[in-house]
């Protein structure tokens, strides 16, 4: 005989709160009910060691599945300790109330094989959200009588006498029907129930097995038939667990490309078990290639997480800095303090410490590459380089010490990439400044009038091709007290005394013809100078302080609602070394007026130069074409 029980704890408000809001995705009551299973087979199994019970195998202890269509029942089943009437009474029927907990708290130091996946007490009434009605049928070891507890959570639940052939717990769902919303056929469909075991549960470490109808060829006949065969679900021993001398490259290959949907091999792959006060095992792998999505918003970074080797989520992002955006890989912990759903981690020390260490050894694995295997770096970098530049960017610096060894920037003089620390130590004694130079690709900024002149003096020149270089070493401001300095804008101090001496008297001389050009072009730019700064090329631009060219062009292709544009200082400057110096003078000289046309004409090309548009291409074409045929007269 049996009477109906009223649920000890809260009221029927909390069960439905507990199965309709704590849970975010339906298909989690799986997980919840094999991790319970798997919480009882832990407990018999490590009473057998206990207690020295004989025949007892983790592969003999398995969890099996079975699906009735006509019945619209899903059954789970262990061979774990099982349960009496009043632990099925105390477990079952208050919320929230499990054994795993004080298990977990009287286990004997040193029997570290066996984990408690379960510490809330409310995993079982997920079943709840995809069940109208729950039977679960108990033996406990060393017991004759099993028992039988049921509810439709309507009013309450039974517990009575049945009848199971064996120790352990058996969990029959009663689906419920489909609505418009929900459709919980999909529970019943083998090929679900196997995708879902190897998302959630593919590293329980007892078998889960299940019988499958699968089609196959008659034997001595091209026909098929539909066959029933068990099959184990899961993998049960992460390849994470696993020695890593018992681990091949293909291994680590294969694992990456499957569980990350990659066609390429990893790059990388850092294995590391990590013991102490916060432990951990990750497996993390750097990718040979970018991915398709990486820069577009449906890319989506982060850390699998598992917890005890029962996944947890896909994407944690709170284990991996989002300078280090590219790594792909897992994390599993039995310290990680989870929500009651286990669904999402509670922020606490122990994910800050985790994060700290990943985050080394993503720093060392990268270094030693760096170091080690020159080409491979490079590979690395041109991948993924940029993410380590809008690390120090978006930071505004902060991570600059962490983050600076790790750049690569292309050399004039070396025509390869180089680090920022082999630059200053290749450094001249009597360059106090690190040189840049920014545009679309190497081969254009080579060209550029101002790049010449400090090549020429014998210091090296970076050449930036990516728009957030400039931003980054903004905000780095130096490397090792080495100031950057972009031979584009602002003076470069790097003419000699006598050299200062003559352009400072050529100035002088022609401060008339410096201003003339200088009020023909207005507000077109902020100063018109002789330079120092040319060799062979007669005009250039630069900017003044504060906002470059490249920095312009940058700042201005990125949205902007209100329209407002960024403008850098533009300062024409001429070559005195330059025969149309010479040529300007004349023209001065004989008629100051045509100094106008002139000054259009050399601001205009010093535009191109820079890869400025002009404000009238038809204007300047036709004071080309005047200026050709005058020369002909």
């Amino acid at each position: 005989m049996s009477e109906k029980r009223e649920f000890k704890s809260e009221s029927k408000r909390l069960l439905d709160l507990m199965i309709n809001s704590i849970y975010t995705h339906k298909e989690i009551f799986l997980r919840e009910l094999i991790s319970n299973a798997s919480d009882a087979s832990d407990k018999m199994y490590y009473k057998a060691l206990k207690e020295n019970i004989q025949g007892f195998s983790r592969e003999d202890m398995d969890i099996e599945l079975t699906v009735d269509k006509d019945k619209r029942t899903l059954t789970i089943e262990d061979h774990g300790i099982g349960m009496n009437e009043a632990e099925l009474d105390e477990h079952l029927g208050t919320i929230a109330n499990s054994g795993s907990n004080e298990f977990k708290k009287a286990l004997d130091e040193g029997k570290d094989d066996v984990d408690i996946i379960g510490q809330f007490g409310v995993g079982f009434y997920s079943a709840f959200m995809v069940a109208d009605k729950v039977e679960v049928f108990s033996k406990k070891y060393g017991d004759d009588q099993a028992y039988c507890w049921v509810s439709d959570t309507s009013d309450g639940y039974e517990i009575f006498e049945s009848s199971l052939d064996h120790y352990g717990t058996k969990i029959v769902l009663h689906l419920k029907q489909n609505t418009d919303s929900d459709n919980y056929d999909e529970y019943l469909d083998q090929y679900n129930i196997e995708r879902l075991v190897k998302k959630y549960s593919d590293y329980i470490r007892y078998p889960i097995k299940m019988d499958m109808t699968v089609s196959k060829k008659k034997e001595d006949s091209d026909e098929y038939e539909d066959v029933t065969e068990t099959r184990t679900l899961n993998s049960m021993v992460p390849l994470w667990k696993r020695q890593k001398k018992d681990i091949k490259p293909e291994d680590y290959n294969e694992f990456y490309k499957s569980k990350f949907n990659d066609f390429s091999d990893p790059q990388r792959v850092m294995h590391n078990t990590v013991e102490g006060n916060v432990s951990y095992t990750s497996l993390l792998f750097i990718p040979s290639k970018v991915p398709m999505n990486y820069f577009s918003s449906d890319y989506e970074p982060g850390l699998q997480l598992y917890s005890r080797g029962v996944f947890i989520m896909d994407h944690c992002k709170d284990l991996l800095p989002d300078h280090y955006r590219f790594v792909r890989g897992l994390v599993d912990s039995q310290d990680l303090n989870l929500n009651i759903s286990r669904e999402m981690l509670q922020s606490d020390h122990t994910v800050k410490k985790i994060s700290e260490r990943i985050e080394k050894r993503i720093t060392k694995e990268l270094t030693d590459m760096l170091n080690k295997d020159r080409d491979a770096y490079k590979e690395f970098f041109k991948n993924f380089g940029i993410q380590l530049k809008f690390g120090i960017y978006n930071s505004y610096g902060m991570l600059k010490d962490k983050l600076q060894d790790l750049l690569m920037f292309y050399s004039a003089n070396k025509k390869d990439m180089i680090t920022l620390k082999e630059y200053v130590e290749a450094m001249p004694e009597d360059q106090k400044e690190i040189y840049f130079a920014s545009g679309e690709t190497v081969e254009k900024i080579d060209l550029l009038p101002q790049v010449e002149t400090v090549k020429d003096k014998g210091f090296d020149i970076l050449y930036l091709t990516q728009e957030v270089d400039e931003f980054c070493l903004q905000m780095m401001r130096d490397y090792n007290e080495k100031p950057f300095k972009n031979v584009a804008q602002g003076d470069l101090n790097i003419e000699t005394e006598e050299e200062k001496e003559a352009l400072k008297k050529e100035t002088d001389e022609n401060k008339n013809m410096l201003d003339a050009i200088k009020t023909a072009l207005g507000d077109k730019v902020v100063d018109v100078k002789l330079t120092g700064r040319l060799k062979s090329h007669p005009v250039c631009l630069s900017a003044s302080e504060g906002v470059s060219f490249e920095m312009e062009k940058a700042l201005n292709a990125m949205p902007n609602p209100e329209g407002q544009k960024v403008k850098a200082g533009r300062i024409l400057e001429i070559n005195p070394d330059h025969q149309l110096f010479s040529a300007l003078k004349t023209v001065y000289e004989k008629d100051p007026a045509k100094i106008n046309d002139y000054a259009d004409i050399l601001f205009d090309q010093a535009l191109l130069i820079e890869g400025f548009p002009v404000d009238d291409p038809v204007a300047f074409s036709t004071k080309i074409t005047n200026l050709m045929i005058e020369a002909t007269k």
